[in-house]
């Protein structure tokens, strides 16, 4: 749901000025607005960008977009894409352009930057116990009556925490909350058991802050997740939702939510999430990937549900992070001034797809590089007999793990496939 205040917020970044805080822009655009630099559509290779630099390709951004607007509409799913994975306001503008409900979010900071950017729905996939942010909360909802927020409940000493702040603050809206269902022992947050489901879902009830309105959950954190258990975990929390309402637990509320899904088992969550039963009063059957928008050559290139479902749709990586060999010491090492500071490492080594020549701008597949470690700022790639490397040439890395590589980059060029430069995208990690 994109509103005035939040085109507004997002068309003001253009005004902001280019400079020494942004790595790998042309440093001859000091000085000039983004939006003045985008305007010019220089090209990454030519037009003055400095190595190391990460792109992220206008067609696969766009591609990705259309593909999970696609998917959702087709299975009557709501979307609120998970925000911690860019963190970038004109990506959430473009994803709620393409038909998300609102946008996801992990803490309360992340919270107070979509509001800044005037979003208007949030669920925020956490238990807030900070006092401090339920009385901006509570200030925030009582100043917008449009204002739809959603949080995790998790333990009844957090429904307390929660009550005793909102009391405090003297909050006149109550916040909506979903119990969140954990994914089995040994997993990360939520409730274990169906029993203590209910007996948070009473504590809830008890106050007068707080609204339940649904339940919810991430099925990644199912443990040794395979299909037959990722299912069998949504099914135990559609039963919930069913129990909870059967029991009269939702009286009041306009709308059950029902939320979970990640990145990759939304196939599954589609298929579950249809076999819920009829409530009592309408579902907003919510799903929160976030790694979609930028995909990756990694970790989500081998787990999207993509793979077991082609006819419904793929997913492109989107990022390239482009670095210079600056060292050939040994025949069969180089070292490319790009490392910890720059590329995800927390799930996959960056790969090496293809190479830039400085001699001539001719661009040839990276066959016969690998990277083995990463320093802070150097990429360590061995080099096999026979192939064609030489300082200064350009080497174009693939990425696993969107997360952790938008938050290395505070203004990222969109490059269309020739190379020319479109956009900036400003991220607030």
């Amino acid at each position: 749901m994109a509103t005035d205040h939040s085109d507004r917020a997002v068309a003001a970044l253009a005004r902001e000025r280019v400079d020494h805080r942004f790595k790998g822009l042309p440093p001859d655009a000091e000085g000039l607005t983004v939006g003045e630099l985008a305007a010019e559509r220089r090209s990454l290779f030519t037009g003055g960008f400095t190595t190391p630099v990460l792109a992220l390709s206008a067609e696969a951004l766009e591609h990705n977009l259309v593909a999970m607007e696609r998917y959702s509409a087709a299975h009557g799913l709501a979307f609120a894409p998970h925000g911690k994975t860019s963190l970038a306001p004109q990506l959430f503008e473009r994803q709620l352009a393409h038909g998300a409900w609102g946008i996801t979010a992990a803490v309360p900071t992340q919270v107070r930057i979509y509001r800044a950017f005037g979003i208007q729905r949030i669920f925020l996939a956490n238990e807030v116990v900070d006092a401090a942010a339920l009385r901006w909360l509570a200030a925030e909802l009582d100043a917008d009556a449009d204002f739809r927020f959603i949080a995790y409940v998790d333990s009844v000493r957090g429904v307390e925490l929660m009550d005793a702040a909102l009391r405090e603050a003297g909050a006149r809206r109550p916040v909506d909350v979903v119990v969140e269902l954990g994914g089995g022992e040994g997993a990360r947050t939520g409730i274990r058991t169906e029993a203590e489901c209910a007996t948070v879902a009473d504590a809830v009830a008890a106050t007068g802050t707080l609204r339940l309105v649904g339940v919810a959950g991430y099925e990644g954190e199912v443990p040794k997740p395979d299909g037959e258990r990722v299912r069998a975990w949504l099914r135990r929390l559609t039963a919930l939702a069913a129990d909870f309402d059967a029991a009269g637990r939702f009286e009041g509320v306009d709308e059950v939510v029902v939320s979970a899904g990640g990145s990759a088992w939304f196939d599954a969550v589609a298929d579950v999430f249809a076999e819920l039963p009829t409530l009592s009063r309408p579902v907003l059957k919510l799903l929160r990937s976030g790694a979609y928008v930028s995909h990756d050559d990694g970790h989500y290139r081998h787990l999207t549900p993509f793979n077991r479902v082609p006819e419904e749709g793929e997913l492109h990586p989107a990022f390239r992070l482009w670095a210079q060999v600056v060292s050939r010491p040994e025949p069969g090492q180089a070292f490319l001034n790009a490392g910890k500071r720059d590329a995800a490492y927390d799930l996959d080594m960056p790969e090496p797809q293809l190479i830039r020549s400085a001699r001539d701008a001719t661009t040839r597949p990276a066959t016969g590089l690998a990277i083995t470690a990463l320093s802070d700022q150097h990429a360590w790639v061995t080099v096999a007999d026979g192939t064609d490397l030489e300082v200064g040439d350009w080497v174009g890395l693939g990425l696993s793990h969107p997360c952790t590589s938008f938050d290395k980059w505070q203004l990222i060029p969109v490059a269309e496939a020739d190379g020319t430069v479109t956009d900036y995208i400003r991220t607030f990690f």
